[in-house]
């Protein structure tokens, strides 16, 4: 299933292959405001709950979870 996961701030394209290979979009101003756009495939929910963990690990606020298409 496509997944688009959104959190609070700037997070960079480097953080893609921790984050199982996803895309990784920012949209807003400078200084970390903003928001980033995390979105690809994650293939069951034990997946999903890893990488929501991994962004909760980084202490960015979770701004929504989108299932955008199954597979």
């Amino acid at each position: 299933m496509i997944y688009q996961i959104r959190v609070q701030g700037k997070l960079d394209e480097s953080w893609s292959e921790w984050l199982e290979g996803m895309a990784i979009a920012f949209e807003g101003g400078n200084h970390g405001s903003g928001v980033t756009t995390i979105t690809g495939a994650i293939i069951d929910q034990a997946a999903l709950h890893g990488v929501l963990n991994r962004i909760r690990d980084l202490n960015i606020p979770l701004i929504s979870v989108q299932l955008i298409s199954p597979l």
